[in-house]
């Protein structure tokens, strides 16, 4: 008998669906938006938050070589390179990500629990609310409100800064609850731990910011605030990317920035370095560009090597061990955390129970050194050996110094720099063990001198082989000079050592290297560069850029002869120009002033040789350092431009060099400072400026006789406006002066040196233009210079631009709106 089929409402497929649907459903919070944690959802694993705009990621983040420890911060969506701005669990990772979670709280506060479900990190807050959700804002803030009121904000992210300062975040002190909005660095590149670097507000209430060490020592202030800029921070006059606001009342002090335009991505930061930071990111380079930082010197950060470790501002690594010392930790000195400092390889010799007869400490004589804070002053010691007896005589004193006085250290030595010309430089005398210094009196001088009887007989032979290889070379480099002109000579060191006398005769130097002067063996003056900033660059890369240098050729650019590469060593021998650079004929008092048509003349040629490199080369040339020290003049005053595709050649290195020019002030464009990657119409700025200090033959900032600031192209873009320029030329001239070529000259200058580089010229049009063969009209004066002239207390600040910049050079087809043709035919550039 057949039993009655019933009727189901599902059938097996559908019933199978909707267990499955069941089952997401208990593994699935039932509420949960991407940007939102609720009390039913949390961060855990590889699960991440990502704020509405996809601006900031929330998450757990282990850093490079932190041997897989992990912390929950907020970093970046749109930048390629993971950089966190906020980290919660500075002091106390967590091993297993997995099993650890971010989550609310049965009380409503945020709370971090490890794999052991240990709290570990909480907002800590009293919460009367009802129910609490965290939110992750495109501001990169990560907030935590009433739930029924999400306006009520009970906490928020951007309140407790750690390294990063983002843009609407306050840095400051809350005077009710004494509690401090500062900035702490890094430990290392792979520990957020708080270091010994930190940014805060002066709680005397002085309106100033100090970077502190060790949370004692202040070594750098942004002075106090003056109503618009702080005045150590001359650099907020060029605000073209940043609205600034400092505010102090009863219950608060702060310091707030924003960013006007949402496409840049900018961040400041207390680097482990010791300097606060600008950066932007740059989507073409994939990197972050520091464009702003400070101290301005490396080595001016306060003990930033640690005990007996030293630094260096010439050398890279800028920390050394001084001589007799070795890393404490050699692996966190590698992460740049050197707090450690450096230990001594061998100790005293009145520290150890060493039996009589064993050698007494010595002193190690170190010139040119920053000479340690706090030292003891010795006020009855008359000579430098009883200096260094009455340190010697203590186990304690490490270090002692004589010059006015005898002064000895105990203990560690902080805050030691090489190569130092401060006013505190001095002779330092190091205690070391005596066998960290050979005695040169020992028997091995006795052996050393048997030995040399041995070694005379063959000096003979050595001097005539030598002689002999010489004769050779001297013969094959008449030959390459010779071929001048058709190809670069590859020179070795040695040869280099000898044209220059072991480059003994100084010409100048720069940013990229000192420069020598030297002979050829026909006679023929050189000009040898030694570079600096090559460390990354192997010998093949080196000869494949120098040659693509070498094939640019024009009447108004250096002439590169030839090149040298071996081992680290990176030289270029470039043609000798004997009237030096143009600053030296404009500034110094001995030279012979210039008369016009040569300062016009030179003005033309410069700007001929620029626009050759922008627009004739097979790929633009980007200068990036226009001005007088590197414009070079030949017998006959014809200017040739030097240092042109050194940009190119350092490659990335290239913003490290940028920032230890110490002669570059007031020549960087407007969108260069605000960390916009330049073009063409940076090198225009340049030339600019430049033009402005030939017409007056003074420096753009000077002091005046009476101790005032005066900044000269404020003074030219009105006096143009005016339709005064006979008072902007060099008062050394006279009247002898073509009135027509000054106006050109000053009017081309002020559209060079305008804010916004869509409104100034190409190098061919400057050309033209100079030329009498294209008409310009009157330019307005430059954004920036009304500032000045709204602000003239100002001045003092604004020619000291930062140079810690760095960016790629791209070439560019925008030409100056405003300059109108009225030629049929263009220069022969």
């Amino acid at each position: 008998m057949a039993l009655p089929k019933t009727s189901s409402p599902f059938s097996l497929p559908s019933f199978s669906l909707l267990l499955f649907i069941l089952f997401l459903a208990l593994q699935t919070p039932l509420s949960f938006s991407s940007d939102t944690i609720s009390a039913n959802s949390s961060i855990s694993g590889d699960r991440q938050l990502t704020s509405k705009g996809g601006n900031f990621v929330l998450g757990f983040f282990s850093p490079a070589n932190s041997s897989k420890k992990y912390y929950i911060g907020i970093w970046y969506k749109k930048v390629s390179k993971q950089t966190p701005v906020w980290v919660a669990n500075r002091e106390t990772p967590v091993s297993d990500h997995t099993k650890s979670e971010l989550k609310l709280s049965d009380n409503g506060n945020l709370v971090l629990l490890n794999e052991s479900k240990a709290q570990i990190w909480s907002t800590n807050l009293h919460i009367s609310a009802s129910y609490t959700v965290a939110v992750l804002q495109d501001s990169g803030n990560l907030k935590l409100t009433d739930g029924s009121k999400s306006s009520s904000i009970l906490w928020q992210s951007i309140d407790h800064p750690t390294d990063t300062w983002l843009p609407g975040g306050k840095l400051g002190l809350n005077k009710v609850t004494k509690r401090d909005q500062r900035l702490i660095s890094w430990k290392s590149s792979a520990d957020p731990a708080p270091g010994i670097f930190s940014l805060e507000l002066d709680p005397n209430g002085t309106s100033q910011y100090f970077i502190q060490w060790n949370k004692s020592v202040s070594y750098w202030s942004s002075g106090t605030w003056n109503g618009q800029i702080f005045s150590g921070v001359p650099e907020m006059n060029q605000n073209y990317n940043y609205d600034f606001t400092y505010v102090n009342n009863r219950n608060e002090s702060y310091f707030i920035y924003s960013v006007k335009y949402d496409s840049v991505i900018s961040r400041f930061i207390m680097d482990r370095s010791g300097r606060i930071q600008q950066l932007t990111w740059m989507e073409d380079l994939q990197d972050w560009i520091l464009f702003w930082s400070q101290p301005r010197a490396q080595c001016e950060v306060y003990s930033l090597c640690g005990p007996f470790g030293s630094c260096n501002e010439n050398g890279l690594p800028f920390c050394k061990c001084v001589k007799g010392f070795a890393a404490r930790n050699q692996t966190e000195w590698d992460l740049e955390d050197r707090r450690g400092g450096c230990v001594r390889n061998t100790p005293l010799q009145c520290s150890s129970n060493s039996s009589a007869n064993v050698e007494k400490d010595k002193f190690y004589k170190m010139d040119g050194m920053r000479l340690p804070k706090n030292p003891q002053n010795q006020l009855y010691v008359a000579s430098a050996e009883e200096c260094a007896s009455a340190c010697l005589n203590n186990c304690s004193c490490t270090a002692y110094s004589f010059g006015a006085g005898c002064s000895v250290w105990y203990g560690d030595l902080i805050n030691l720099q090489e190569q130092y010309n401060g006013s505190d430089a001095g002779t330092l005398y190091l205690r070391l063990a005596a066998s960290e210094l050979p005695d040169s009196t020992s028997k091995k001088g006795t052996v050393a001198g048997a030995v040399a009887g041995g070694v005379a007989g063959l000096v003979v032979c050595v001097v005539i082989i030598w002689v002999l290889n010489w004769m050779r070379r001297k013969r094959q480099m008449i030959h390459a000079v010779q071929a001048v002109g058709r190809t670069l000579v590859p020179f070795r060191y040695s040869d280099l050592q000898h044209f220059t006398k072991n480059f003994s005769e100084k010409l100048g130097g720069g940013g990229f290297g000192l420069v020598f002067k030297g002979f050829l063996p026909d006679s023929t003056a050189i000009a040898v560069k030694k570079l600096e900033g090559l460390r990354l660059h192997g010998e093949k890369q080196f000869r494949a850029e120098v040659s693509t240098i070498g094939t640019v050729q024009h009447v108004n650019l250096v002439r590169l002869l030839g090149f040298c590469s071996e081992g680290t060593g990176r030289l270029l021998v470039y043609e000798f120009m004997p009237k030096g650079s143009l600053d030296v004929q404009l500034f110094h008092d001995n030279s012979v002033v210039l008369d016009w048509n040569k300062r016009y003349q030179i003005a033309l040629g410069i700007a001929r040789g620029l626009a050759y490199l922008h627009e004739k080369c097979r790929d633009c040339i980007i200068h990036c350092d226009i001005k007088p020290e590197n414009i070079l003049l030949d017998a006959s005053f014809v200017p040739k431009v030097a240092d042109f595709g050194l940009a190119k050649l350092l490659g990335r290195e290239f913003s490290r060099v940028l920032t230890t020019m110490r002669g570059t002030r007031g020549y960087l464009a407007p969108e260069w400072i605000t960390g916009v990657a330049i073009t063409a119409k940076a090198d225009v700025y340049s030339y600019g400026m430049m033009l402005l200090e030939i017409i007056s033959g003074r420096r753009n900032s000077e002091q005046t006789e009476e101790g005032k600031a005066t900044f000269f192209p404020t003074l030219a873009a009105n006096r143009l406006v005016q339709g005064d320029v006979q008072s902007l030329v060099d008062h050394r001239l006279g009247d002898d002066v073509n009135i027509e070529e000054l106006e050109r000259a000053c009017k081309i200058a002020c559209w060079c040196i305008q804010d916004d580089e869509s409104s100034r010229p190409t190098m061919g049009q400057v050309v033209q233009i100079l030329e009498g063969f294209q008409e310009i009209n009157m330019p307005p004066i430059p954004r920036s210079l009304q500032i000045l002239v709204e602000s003239p207390e100002n001045i003092n600040f604004f020619s000291e631009l930062s140079s810690n910049q760095g960016s790629q050079a791209r070439s560019t087809t925008s030409t100056g709106s405003q300059v109108k043709s009225a030629a049929s035919r263009s220069s022969n550039v």
